[in-house]
This record gives C-alpha cells, sequence and structure tokens, in this order.
C-alpha cells in the first residue's frame, strides 16, 4: 500500500528527493537462478534499494520520475538511477503533470531474480482522454531499472482516472506475482504471468455493485490458512443518511477472488464528512499464531483524533477486531482534534520476541505551547495479541531524542519499522518537517541510546 501525506501536512512534502538505501541480508540464490528474495532489489545485488518520485537531477523531468538509490553490504551507497518517460524502453513521454511514479510498488513481476517497480502516471494523457492515467511496470536488471511496460486498461467500458493505489501477492497461489490496483473507485486485480510483453492473465474487477462502496485503497498479506496471498480493501461506503469507512476482506484462490467479511472502521452523518476516509494499514503477525493480522489506522476518526482498528486473522479468515485510540488505558497522552492518531502505522519486532510490534504515528499531536509538533506511540505484540501495557511515546521533547520541539513540524507523518542494522530487531524510523531520526530497536523496546538524524527522504522512499 502507498504511503500518503499527512492530511493536515498535505502539500508539505515536496518532490525531487534523493533518499537513502536499505541494507537487508544477502540473496540466497544469485540473480536470475530465482525471484527476488527483496522485492525492491533492483539490479539483484542482494541489498534493497530505495525509490521515490522525483523530478530528477536540478529538476529536469517535467512530468517526474522515478530516483533509485542502490543499496550495499556497508548501508547507504552512493549510487544513483533516475528513471523516467524520456528514458529508452519507456512508454510514453515525459511531459508536465504527468507525475510518473508518484504511486509505486515493488515486486519481482517477471521472476528473473531482480525486483520490478510498477509505477503511475495519473495525468498521462491516452489519445482524447485527458489525465486517463497509465500504469507502467519498470523492469530490474544488472544495472537497475530499465525499460517498461504498461499494464492494459481493463474492466466494463475499461478503466479510466487514477490509479490511487498498488498491493502485489500471489492470489491464486500460482507462484507468479499479481498486481492489484484502486482505479475509478473500484479495485482491479492482474494476474501474472506479467512480463516484458505484457500481461498474460486475466483480471478481476472487486466491487460491491449497488452498494456505494468506492475503493480507496488496498492491503496485502496472508491472512488465513490457505497459504494464498489475501488482499484487503478500504474504501468509502456512502449511503443517504451515513458517510463510512469500511475493510472488505478478499481471500485468495486458485479459482478466483473470493470476497468475505466486511468491518466498519467509521462512520460519521452524511453531511458531515469527506472523501477517503481511510487511512494506512499493514498486514502483520502480532500474535504468533501463524496468520496476519490486519492494522488500519483511521486518522480523521472523532474530528481527526484518530483511532486504529487491529482485525486479527485465523483459519478461515479475520474474525475478532480491537480498537485503540489515545484514550486507551495503557497508551499516553489523550485524544483531541487533529491529533490524527493513526495516521501513519508500520510493523515489525522491535524487541526480537518473535511478535510483530505496531508504531503508530499521531503527527497533528499538540505537546504544550507547541501545536501539531506530532508524536509517535509503539505498541507490543503477545499472545494475545497487541497490548496497550508498556506501550512507548517519543516526541521530540522525549530525553535523547534529536532536535527541538516545534509547532507545525508534524513528527511522525511517516514513520517505518526497518531492521536496517540486521540484528535481528526492528528499527523505528520518524520523518518530521524539521528533521528526521532513527530510534534503534532493543530487547526493551525502541531506545534513544544511539538515536541519530537520517535524511527524511530515506523514510519517505521505503516500502512497507
Amino acid at each position: 500500500m502507498r504511503t500518503r501525506p499527512f492530511l493536515l501536512a498535505a502539500g508539505l512534502l515536496a518532490a525531487g528527493l534523493t533518499p537513502l538505501a536499505l541494507t537487508p541480508l544477502a540473496l540466497a540464490t544469485p540473480a536470475g537462478a530465482a525471484v527476488a528474495k527483496y522485492a525492491d532489489d533492483f539490479n539483484g545485488d542482494g541489498y534493497r534499494d530505495n525509490a521515490v518520485f522525483s523530478y530528477g537531477p536540478e529538476y529536469a523531468s517535467k512530468g517526474g520520475g522515478i530516483q533509485v538509490t542502490f543499496g550495499t553490504a556497508n548501508g547507504p551507497g552512493t549510487k544513483t538511477q533516475f528513471i523516467d518517460q524520456a528514458s529508452a524502453g519507456v512508454p510514453g513521454a515525459d511531459e508536465t503533470d504527468d507525475f510518473f511514479g508518484e504511486v509505486r510498488t515493488a515486486a519481482d513481476f517477471n521472476k528473473d531474480g531482480y525486483g520490478d517497480l510498477a509505477v503511475s502516471a495519473n495525468g498521462e494523457d491516452v489519445g482524447s482522454a485527458r489525465n486517463n492515467g497509465t500504469v507502467t511496470v519498470l523492469w530490474g536488471g544488472k544495472k537497475g531499472l530499465s525499460g517498461g511496460t504498461t499494464v492494459p486498461n481493463k474492466g466494463p467500458k475499461g478503466v479510466s482516472g487514477e490509479a490511487v493505489d498498488f498491493a502485489t501477492g500471489d492470489f491464486n497461489g500460482d507462484a507468479k506475482p499479481d498486481l492489484a490496483l484502486v482505479r475509478d473507485g473500484k479495485t482491479y486485480v492482474y494476474r501474472g504471468a506479467i512480463g516484458k510483453s505484457g500481461v498474460k492473465g486475466s483480471v478481476t474487477v472487486l466491487d460491491k455493485d449497488g452498494a456505494g462502496f468506492y475503493s480507496t485503497a488496498l492491503i496485502s498479506g496472508k491472512v488465513n490458512k490457505d497459504g494464498k496471498t489475501d488482499l484487503v480493501i478500504i474504501g468509502d461506503t456512502v449511503t443517504d443518511t451515513t458517510l463510512a469507512s469500511d475493510a472488505w476482506f478478499i481471500s485468495g484462490g486458485k479459482a478466483k477472488l473470493y470476497p468475505g467479511k466486511t468491518l466498519r472502521i467509521e462512520s460519521v452523518k452524511a453531511d458531515g464528512g469527506q472523501a477517503e476516509r481511510g487511512g494506512d494499514g499493514v498486514i502483520n503477525d502480532f500474535d504468533k499464531d501463524g496468520y496476519g493480522d490486519i492494522a488500519i489506522g483511521t486518522p480523521i476518526y472523532d474530528k481527526s483524533k484518530g483511532r486504529v482498528t487491529i482485525w486479527y486473522g485465523g483459519a478461515s479468515g479475520p474474525a475478532e477486531s480491537a480498537r485503540f485510540t489515545q484514550s486507551t488505558s495503557g497508551i499516553k497522552d489523550t485524544p483531541e482534534s487533529y491529533d490524527a492518531f493513526g495516521d501513519s502505522v508500520t510493523s515489525g519486532d522491535v524487541n526480537g520476541d518473535g511478535y510483530r510490534d505496531l508504531a503508530i504515528g499521531a503527527p497533528g499531536e499538540s505537546l504544550g505551547a507547541k501545536a501539531e509538533a506530532g508524536a509517535v506511540h509503539v505498541l507490543y505484540g503477545g499472545k494475545s495479541g497487541l497490548t496497550a501495557k508498556g506501550s512507548q511515546f517519543f516526541a521530540r521533547n522525549t530525553a535523547g531524542v534529536p532536535g527541538d520541539l516545534a509547532s507545525g513540524e508534524y513528527f511522525g507523518h511517516t514513520i517505518r519499522l526497518r531492521d536496517t542494522n540486521r540484528d535481528g530487531k526492528a528499527d523505528l524510523y520518524v520523518v518530521g518537517e524539521n528533521g528526521s531520526v532513527v530510534l534503534r530497536g532493543s530487547t526493551k523496546g525502541v531506545t534513544t541510546t544511539g538515536a541519530t538524524v537520517v535524511d527524511g527522504d530515506t523514510v519517505r522512499g521505503m516500502l512497507q
């Protein structure tokens, strides 16, 4: 699922970014022999690379492109690449306001050992249709990304409009990566094989006909016992009286996808809401029972106080749910309008106990006289799932966190949990408008010991 900027800070994040790379373990097999171990290892050297939307060196691109920084064994590298629609073999042309690469997701679609990147160009004109939008897969190789293949617009009467989100996975269990995308308020699942010669599989359209449901975001992961990737569609449900956000579970299947349960995330009166109410989400195993659990942040819940919903996975799909807000016992602070608790969520094993943990951004948090200073909460997994007991709270005025508390920083509008120093414990990366930091994981949880300043573009470019 792509990362969306904090609703109160929209427009603050500039394009033309230069990210840093991540440092994962090496590939178990050489590139070309098997599917890439890391979906975002574009040059097949065993280290995860970083890809962000950019207008290129000195803003040379008219319509935008992808800036890649390659990983190395010693951490962030210096080798970079920029690719846009002026690059050889990439469909289309570099035109103003194409926004090529604004939405993106990685997978080794052609299973050649190199990660590939699916990107949108939502401002692309197609024939006489202005801003019809296109989706292109950029192909990984020994030197990085090169060339591209257009994903066809398919579905009833074709697909038009912005591609607002992507998700990948093997939804039918045939060992061929598939691509799911949201366009025109519906979800389209393109089955593999997806290769340089085109998309060979069928396309499934997921929509609740007549129910007023409009897809806005996607989360993918394995939630039930069948081993196939499942899909969670977040969407707005509109009636004459209410405007709600729902999570719709779609089970993967060999012959077809199986629509399942729907969980109501929140709702308001129809005259008091706004579009795209659902928020960020991840799937991970918080209770270590072997089934993926679904975590969804809804930052606009209750006048933008915010809430996080957990939908626990099971043998037949998601079942029990839990809700967390800043009024939950054990979670520091109190809910206030525009805190936007849940605007960004990210998961990983912070303390190395085998249970996945959840970090939650509250970028609108006001602290003392500093409005919208921002903060981050960390909740820990256990046998019974996520708990607020022992949760942690970090802001600029937390001892050991670099930087000064300031109004309008929105600290935590983008967060990532990643084990970048390879010690078996996920580190917490936090973006703030006045600088970004990494706080290391430890057996006792996130620690400010050894906290360092990092380039915020590093965090923005990390794929979940």
